[in-house]
């Protein structure tokens, strides 16, 4: 961990490696070429997928950048390690009875979820403090020892220690802590004061409990990772491995594995901060930053972003039906994928997802088992897909049409005597309506125009949908990257080494700015606590921000708004005005005149990571047919296919230009262009697709 990540620029070899639900993805860089590959993701042991996807690529030493489902899928599957909690006394159930909102509000019986952690391994402990961290009940020291005792001889293989009020005062934690590190060293420990030092006992309760409960497998996978490198198992630079965080930034292995919960929506981080990337790439001469709306379709689901000039944050999560209140990239994820499986309700209306076929068995035309109708079978039945052309002809996976007709046709049978294609046709419309009220929960319910912003579709299904969805949206512009399929593994390239740190204020802005109030001392020590933790990645000069969760008197949710640094009486007003005007624009209104809160600040710490400059060719003729593959005829209404000129997005050069309806086919996706859209490549490979009558 000793050396900067800045020396990883120059003849090393550095790899993204994204997991997916169907395939795991992979980004070379090398002397600033950039190669791709994708192989089936082992869901059992992720790890058999990355050996085995190195080895094809034929890498002997590598330094590996890592985007990994292990936390998400730990809890989605409920499979996490035997977590037990200690509390203050009186606060045992806090877990149980959570916030009493309702699912569905009108169903007489509804059933929860069971708490990660079952009532028996729910402990307490005496010690109090008050609202402002003083002690009020000293802790039970010896009461300590004697439950977690017990807990160990149980079987408990992680514990997460939540105090009342410990966000304001950490002493008792921090004691109960040492206590059991002495005494039972293999028990994986959570502090909620390192976790998550923030109001609302709730959410901070289960962030700490969701961390104790992924940790441990977290930590094993990577360090066999780690260990693999160092074994030569595998091709790993002296077992150098950067692991990918819900916030969009990367971090070292050990910091990973002890904040495994900051990795839980780590995929999906890695896809906007690619976009975004590649975006600001695509207008190096813009003097405005890039306005897109992200749109990432795997095999599983569909994530969506709005980026208005720079990546959203937000510290509001619900995983698995758990709030998580940590850092992430603000995205929106809806059960809409590839792998989306197409089936019929007892009343006879058609469904698509959230179920997937995920890797194993796959869609039906993978041949691997699979029964129930796919999105991707839908478009194999349309002419969307081409078994010639899927991964680039690749034998070691092949698309069955005939199999994915008959199963198409079953649906059409269930749906009232539907022919195949016009049961795939409306396969695609539920999925993107599904993907429709994703993007207008990002835009438009949140204030923004969708008209004033560029699409950028990626995953391996997004660029097929993304006509459609800018349609119904009145999006003008879509841009497709040039290895669309693989996006998120170059984010994880491009992402910057981060660390987070939150300290909750909960005080009025006069408060908190007095020359001996909260927030300058909060904020000196927040600073020096990120720039150690980087300092140990390797960046003595770390890049520091800073933000401020703020609310009106009385409200119960809060704003995030940059802070300046250094926070002066200038940079304070300038806050006030951008609270005022984002309440507006979220809500609809503002109160300038009514008291401020602080409720919590935030501080980042970025380490930057040289980015790879993407090639750059100057622009010729207009003309495509070099690129003409052959007339494939597609489905896009149901009165029968339309003979669509197929074009091989290797060949297709800057300056072609193609008018719908045309359909790309590429090694890690396929891009349709619909009829009345036209595309033109640029610069830097990219095709950028608006209607034809646009202008």
């Amino acid at each position: 961990m000793g050396r900067a990540m800045s020396e990883l620029s120059g003849p090393r070899v550095t790899v993204g490696i994204d997991v997916g639900g169907t395939f795991t993805d992979f980004v070379l860089l090398e002397n600033g070429r950039i190669r791709i590959w994708k192989c089936s993701t082992t869901p059992a042991d992720q790890s058999r997928a990355i050996a085995s996807g190195l080895a094809e690529l034929g890498i002997r030493r590598a330094v590996i950048v890592h985007g990994t489902t292990l936390a998400t899928n730990a809890l989605l599957e409920r499979r996490g390690a035997r977590t037990a909690l200690l509390t203050t006394a009186g606060f045992a159930d806090v877990l149980a009875i959570g916030r009493q909102n309702r699912p569905h509000l009108y169903r007489l019986h509804q059933e929860r979820q069971p708490p990660l952690v079952p009532d028996g391994w729910r402990r307490e402990v005496a010690e109090r403090l008050d609202a402002a961290g003083k002690v009020v009940t000293p802790l039970d020291e010896e009461a300590v020892d004697e439950v977690v005792g017990r807990l160990a001889s149980e079987g408990v293989e992680s514990l997460a220690i939540v105090f009342l009020f410990s966000f304001r005062n950490p002493a008792h934690e921090k004691r109960a802590a040492e206590r059991i590190r002495a005494r039972y060293p293999h028990l994986s420990l959570s502090l909620s004061s390192d976790i998550l030092p923030e109001y609302r006992e709730y959410e901070r309760t289960v962030t700490t409990v969701v961390n104790a409960y992924v940790s441990p497998l977290v930590g094993k996978y990577l360090e066999r990772l780690v260990q693999a490198g160092v074994e030569g198992h595998l091709p790993l630079e002296e077992g150098r491995i950067r692991v990918m965080q819900s916030n969009g930034g990367v971090v070292g292995p050990r910091q990973a594995a002890a904040q495994a919960a900051r990795l839980v929506l780590s995929g999906p981080a890695g896809g906007v901060v690619g976009a975004f990337f590649v975006a600001r790439e695509a207008q190096p001469d813009s003097p405005v930053a890039p306005h897109i709306i992200t749109l990432d379709m795997g095999g599983t689901s569909t994530d969506v972003s709005l980026c208005p000039g720079t990546i959203p944050y937000t510290s509001e999560n619900t995983v698995a039906g758990l709030p998580l209140r940590l850092p992430a990239v603000d995205v929106h994820t809806v059960g809409a994928g590839g792998g989306s499986m197409a089936w019929v309700d007892a009343a006879g209306v058609l469904h698509v997802g959230p179920q997937s076929a995920g890797a194993v068995p796959g869609p039906v035309c993978y041949g691997r088992g699979g029964q129930t109708p796919t999105v991707t079978d839908a478009h194999l039945v349309l002419g969307r897909l081409h078994p010639a052309y899927f991964l680039g002809g690749r034998g070691d996976v092949s698309l069955d049409l005939s199999a994915a007709r008959s199963a198409l046709a079953r649906l059409g049978q269930a749906l009232g005597g539907l022919t195949a294609e016009e049961a795939a046709l409306g396969v695609v419309q539920v999925a993107n309506a599904t993907m429709e009220r994703a993007l207008r929960y990002v835009s438009i319910e949140r204030g923004f125009d969708p008209r004033r912003f560029t699409l950028l579709p990626f995953g391996g299904a997004g660029p097929l949908h993304a006509c459609a969805l800018a349609e119904a949206l009145d999006i003008p512009r879509i841009l497709v990257p040039p290895h669309p399929g693989v996006l998120s593994a170059l984010g994880l390239l491009v992402a910057d080494v981060t660390c987070d740190a939150s300290r909750s204020l909960l005080c009025s802005a006069d408060e908190a700015l007095a020359e001996s109030g909260p927030l300058l001392q909060a904020l000196q020590e927040l600073v020096a606590q990120v720039r150690a933790k980087l300092h140990e990645e390797g960046f003595p000069r770390p890049k520091v921000e800073a933000s401020l969760d703020l609310r009106y008197r009385g409200q119960s949710y809060e704003l995030a708004v940059p802070l300046p640094l250094p926070p002066t009486a200038e940079a304070w007003e300038k806050v006030q005005r951008d609270f005022h005007a984002a309440h507006q624009q979220r809500y609809g209104y503002a109160m300038p005149t009514e008291t401020v809160e602080v409720v919590t600040l935030r501080v980042r710490g970025l380490g930057p990571v040289p980015r790879p400059a993407l090639p750059r060719t100057p622009r010729g003729p207009e003309e495509a047919t070099p690129a003409l593959l052959d007339l494939q005829p597609v489905w896009f209404r149901p009165d029968g296919p339309t003979a669509t000129p197929a074009y091989a997005r290797s060949r297709l050069r800057p300056g072609n230009r193609l008018v719908g309806p045309a359909i790309v086919f590429q090694y890690d996706t396929t891009v349709l262009l619909h009829p009345g859209w036209e595309a033109e490549v640029d610069e830097w490979g990219n095709l950028w697709m608006k209607r034809a009558d646009s202008g």
